[in-house]
């Protein structure tokens, strides 16, 4: 039974209020389901563009409740007596059991890694043999001179919420000494919070005692996304302020390894600056770095490390999204001033610490990770044992290993995961393959990792990450490119195009529903049928019906690596069998009962709600909410009750869970209006405030605006107006629009968070998804 999800504790305080939907439709898409539960419904052939949404979710899905779990818990009353709650149980499993808690959780998160290799919080000043000389060469004594360039993209972090006003002020609070040259270039922003910099045209500043002075006017208005402008700024800091400690800092949005750097919200149709070209950006400058570092989401990865070793000697940026405050300058630079010979690892420690300390003060709840990489280290060390990690897994796709592949990404620790990006910590998917090479790809990432420090409800982040395909298979070409642009090694690539290749060929061979609507209108779930090797067959002949954002144009990698009997062998052997997925009564239970390998197949459970308000539904989401008999069969019971705020139901997603010692965290998001906004507010249920809590919100990008991702805003104040958003459909399971829910809300900083009784006509059923990130939904709970 050591299959089974883990499910997020219920507290039932009373009767709901405003459960409908009012006012006109706000023409602004799904609000909750970003495809409108259309991504995999058969014949769709829904783009490959991402709308952004901004629901934080981090790493594997939780495990779950059962027989094992029970014998435990009475063990832990028998034996240690006092009181007893499901939060305190749910800490207790989550800590000291070692394996033992491995074999019971399928998809519980442990920082093993730093049991074997400590370094979180502990900084690592040694190095690998072989790693070459630093490029940047420390004078000591205090005569260095460092000029920090910092390239601030301002866009909508600036124009909405003053965030780089305020890390300006932040390095003018600094006490910046004469060796120190801060340069800050200004621009993609469409108004400044300040009455300084300019909404029209790109400037250069430099950071002075308690202010800015400007030193360029007028820089023109190029992107900033345009590499040729990054390297005009690094030539203008070098030829201007010359120096023997060179830094730069990238500030704004950031995507991670596919989507790369940058939005400008002036030149929004410039996209991104991709890791290819933030390369050409730097070997035209011509200038090599004692660090580069991102102010920005998710620009901690292996391959951007790799890629940037030829530019610097180390890599400051974070794995997960941060949260809106970002940076915080004030100090260490303040510290750097006052001693400009310091190691570099010693200020990227100072860094990470003031980020981090900063984070928990305003930003209690959000996730934050911060890193420092030692770049000549890493690309001694790491490029051999990752190409034969790379090869290793290939050879278990080729021989019937796709599950154990799949297991160990679905588990391993994932950042942006509602963006769909697909970046996972390397250390942890590396750990999880259970391999030699896995383990020696693990110690050789740590042992390049110098510092790294999280917030408490983080775990498995060991300072990089990796873009391994799961959730959205039509980036995968695009990953491709980019590592053939940046002279990725293309073992790797292959791997990852192998993966893909089957996990789309158990999409399109699934015989689930893909929708929750015959759910809903009784037809059950469907148990498909046809020929997998004609299924597959079809597939490569461009029919891509079923499987989400496939077209002609993004599946060279299905051309180049399915191999239809192979894969229609393995996929007929390894595939959830949604005939089972039906209610049965038993005992006087309704369940539904599936065999150990069956439920080895399932890597997701939630439970999906929907308002049937007389002409339609509404949405009220999914929850990881459910439970198990002793012989682990899922119950079908649904008590009619719904998660609110202060009595008012919201529609709510979950999106992840997090197991570490004593501690877990469960976070969801609520889409709303912030202010007259589109946005999700945060919420997190943990041992401390096991009921939940509102941690901030996060802002939406809509319509493909751009492919970064956005920061979290810095928390949200008193007086704050709070709308609630739905989405709604027609009987025939057609997205119609999206409208404000229930009555409007203050926020205070003091809201109760429980599930209420909704006493109006409910239909609900479970979403399983399988290891082909496939989904299928159970009939209607009766």
């Amino acid at each position: 039974m050591e299959n089974r999800p883990k499910g997020r504790e219920k507290h039932v305080s009373g009767d709901a209020k405003g459960a409908y939907k009012k006012g006109e439709g706000l023409g602004t898409g799904p609000v909750g389901r970003e495809d409108g539960y259309e991504g995999r419904r058969k014949g769709s052939s829904a783009s490959g563009t991402s709308k952004r949404s901004s629901g934080e979710r981090a790493g594997g899905s939780g495990g779950g409740l059962n027989l094992k779990t029970v014998i435990i818990a009475l063990l832990v009353l028998f034996l240690g007596g006092g009181g007893f709650s499901l939060s305190s149980l749910l800490g207790s499993l989550g800590g000291g059991g070692g394996d033992l808690l491995g074999s019971l959780f399928q998809s519980s998160s442990q920082s093993s890694g730093w049991v074997q290799t400590a370094n979180t919080g502990k900084l690592n000043t040694s190095v690998a043999s072989g790693a070459r000389e630093k490029r940047t060469q420390i004078l000591g004594n205090g005569q260095d001179i460092v000029t920090i360039m910092v390239y601030m993209c301002g866009t909508d972090l600036e124009s909405k919420h003053g965030m780089a006003s305020s890390d300006l002020q932040e390095m003018a609070n600094a006490n910046i000494g004469k060796n120190v040259n801060v340069l800050v270039y200004t621009g993609g922003c469409a108004q400044w919070k300040n009455n300084v910099v300019s909404n029209q045209v790109n400037q250069v500043y430099k950071v002075e005692q308690g202010g800015v002075k400007c030193l360029v006017q007028n820089d023109g208005r190029d992107s900033l996304t345009k590499p040729s402008t990054l390297t005009k700024f690094i030539q203008y800091g070098t030829k201007n302020y010359p120096a023997n400690r060179y830094e730069l800092i990238l500030w704004d949005h950031g995507g991670g390894s596919v989507s790369g750097f940058g939005y400008d919200e002036k030149n929004t149709t410039s996209g991104s600056m991709t890791l290819k070209g933030i390369d050409q950006a730097l070997r035209n400058a011509g200038v090599t770095f004692d660090f580069i570092g991102f102010d920005a989401c998710l620009m901690a990865t292996l391959e951007n490390g790799l890629m940037l070793d030829k530019y610097a000697d180390y890599l400051i940026a974070s794995e997960e999204t941060e949260p809106g405050v970002g940076w915080y300058y004030t100090d260490w630079l303040t510290k750097l001033s006052a001693n400009t010979s310091m190691p570099t690892v010693e200020i990227g420690q100072n860094i990470v610490d003031d980020f981090v300390r900063m984070c928990d003060q305003k930003c209690a709840g959000q996730k934050t990770t911060l890193s420092v990489v030692d770049l000549a280290e890493l690309s001694a060390t790491v490029p051999d044992t990752f190409k034969s990690f790379a090869s290793s897994t290939s050879n278990l796709l080729q021989n019937d290993g796709y599950q154990i592949v799949s297991d160990a990404r679905s588990q391993a620790r994932e950042f942006a995961p509602s963006n769909k990006i697909d970046q996972v910590d390397v250390v942890h998917l590396a750990y999880n393959m259970n391999t030699d090479e896995g383990k020696a790809l693990a110690d050789a990432v740590l042992g390049a990792v110098k510092y790294n420090k999280t917030s408490s409800n983080m775990t498995n982040a060991y300072g990089l990450s990796i873009y391994f395909p799961y959730k959205k298979t039509s980036t995968v070409d695009s990953a491709v490119a980019t590592y053939q642009a940046i002279g990725l090694d293309g073992e790797y690539a292959r791997c990852i195009q192998q993966f893909a290749s089957l996990e789309v060929s158990g999409q399109a061979a699934s015989g689930g529903s893909q929708s929750p609507f015959p759910s809903l209108f009784g037809d059950g779930a469907s148990v498909g049928g046809g020929d997998i090797t004609q299924i597959l067959g079809g597939l490569l002949g461009g029919n891509f019906g079923g499987v989400e954002g496939l077209t002609a144009g993004n599946t060279d990698f299905l051309s180049a690596f399915l191999d239809v009997d192979r894969a229609a062998a393995f996929v007929s052997e390894h595939r959830l069998d949604a005939s089972q997925l039906v209610w049965k009564e038993k005992d006087g239970k309704t369940l539904i009962s599936l065999s150990e390998d069956q439920w080895s197949l399932v890597h997701e459970l939630q439970l999906n709600v929907f308002l049937d308000d007389g002409e339609g539904y509404i949405d009220l989401g999914l929850d990881n909410v459910y439970d198990f008999t002793d012989d682990g069969d899922l119950l079908g019971e649904y008590d009619g009750t719904w998660l609110a705020i202060d009595s008012q139901v919201v529609p709510y997603y979950y999106t992840d869970s997090l197991y570490e010692g004593d501690n877990y965290t469960i976070t969801g998001r609520v889409p709303v209006l912030l202010n007259g906004e589109r946005a999700n507010l945060i919420l997190v249920f943990d041992n401390t405030h096991p009921y939940g809590y509102i941690a901030g919100a996060r802002y939406d990008y809509v319509d493909g605006e751009t492919q970064t991702v956005a920061k979290g805003i810095t928390e949200l104040e008193a007086g704050d107006k709070l709308e609630f958003l739905c989405d709604y459909y027609a009987y025939d399971g057609t997205y119609q629009d999206s409208y404000r829910f229930g009555e409007p809300m203050t926020y205070t900083g003091n809201h109760e968070i429980s599930n209420v009784r909704l006493n109006q006509k409910t239909v609900a059923s479970y979403l399983f998804t399988d290891i082909y990130c496939q989904e299928h939904w159970t009939p209607v709970i009766p």
